[in-house]
């Protein structure tokens, strides 16, 4: 058995996120605490209570799922589980989960930086989201003819673009017209994520991702930016992340790496879908796994 880690992104919060694992795991509390320390702020009464509904706000949604993500995969650990994974890849801010996952960057620093850069794309981005039922050539050219950007290719059908809303109504509509059948969903964000809208909070947060230390890891990261794992040199990661906030998530192609990899396996570690508490949620990434895989043979 290879496995693969991977860690969700923007958009797997909820309210209430981590109180079943924080009252049941002593490895979950102490991370909790160590996050409080970290950021200067009470993020799990943030993250558990939310009394000024600021889970939504990129500067928070960022820290909480990084947290929720790490305390998962402690609470594993704690609970004795010796899984050695292969790879560990992250959608968006997911990506520095991984980091920390594979020992590349420290948990601390992580928070710091994730903070700071839910900041900037709350401050500093303009824009919205949509995702369409396009292939990347399809998308590609549908986001040009509007000035709006590619932002994500999540599966070979299912892309997401990115640009001011009056762009986008246009975009959408020109969709309907020439692709009466591919649906379409706009994203609720605070920017357009991941296209030239993010340049200048890319350009500042480059000086954050200069004072972080990155080290050698354990395992192999993949890179949403490049699509593949991440070079070993120790500086490359800070660049991959500093292109990664105006560029898109290659997110099918890091599958793809991790299964050339030799991945056979394959577990999602934080956040959640779907109604009700904790229990009744859903993995974020599993619904793209199974489709990105269904002709595989064997399938992971």
């Amino acid at each position: 058995m290879n496995i693969a880690f991977l860690f969700p992104g923007q958009g797997a919060q909820y309210p209430g996120i981590g109180r079943d694992l924080h009252a049941a795991s002593a490895a979950v509390r102490e991370t909790y605490e160590a996050a409080n320390d970290a950021l200067g702020y009470d993020l799990t009464a943030l993250s558990f209570d939310d009394p000024e509904q600021q889970i939504n706000l990129t500067r928070y949604t960022q820290p909480v799922l990084l947290t929720h993500s790490i305390a998962c995969l402690r609470a594993l650990e704690e609970a004795g589980c010796t899984v050695q994974p292969i790879a560990a890849a992250g959608h968006s801010l997911g990506e520095y989960s991984a980091l920390v996952a594979a020992g590349t960057l420290d948990f601390a620093d992580a928070l710091r930086l994730v903070s700071r850069r839910g900041e900037l794309m709350g401050e500093l981005g303009r824009g919205k989201m949509l995702s369409v039922e396009l292939e990347e050539p399809q998308a590609q050219a549908l986001a040009s003819r509007h000035h709006c950007a590619l932002a994500a290719v999540n599966m070979p059908r299912q892309c997401v673009i990115g640009g001011i809303e009056a762009d986008l109504d246009a975009a959408e509509a020109d969709l309907k017209q020439a692709y009466p059948d591919s649906r379409c969903t706009r994203l609720n964000t605070e920017g357009a994520f991941h296209t030239y809208y993010m340049i200048a909070a890319a350009q500042e947060f480059r000086t954050d991702l200069a004072q972080a230390t990155f080290q050698p890891g354990r395992l192999k990261v993949m890179s949403n930016f490049s699509g593949h794992a991440h070079d070993d040199n120790n500086a490359a990661p800070a660049a991959a992340l500093f292109l990664q906030l105006f560029n898109p998530v290659r997110w099918h192609a890091n599958l793809l790496a991790t299964q050339e990899l030799g991945a056979d396996t394959y577990i999602e570690f934080g956040g959640g879908l779907g109604d009700g508490d904790a229990d009744a949620k859903r993995p974020n990434l599993a619904g793209i796994v199974k489709q990105t895989f269904r002709r595989a043979s064997p399938r992971p």
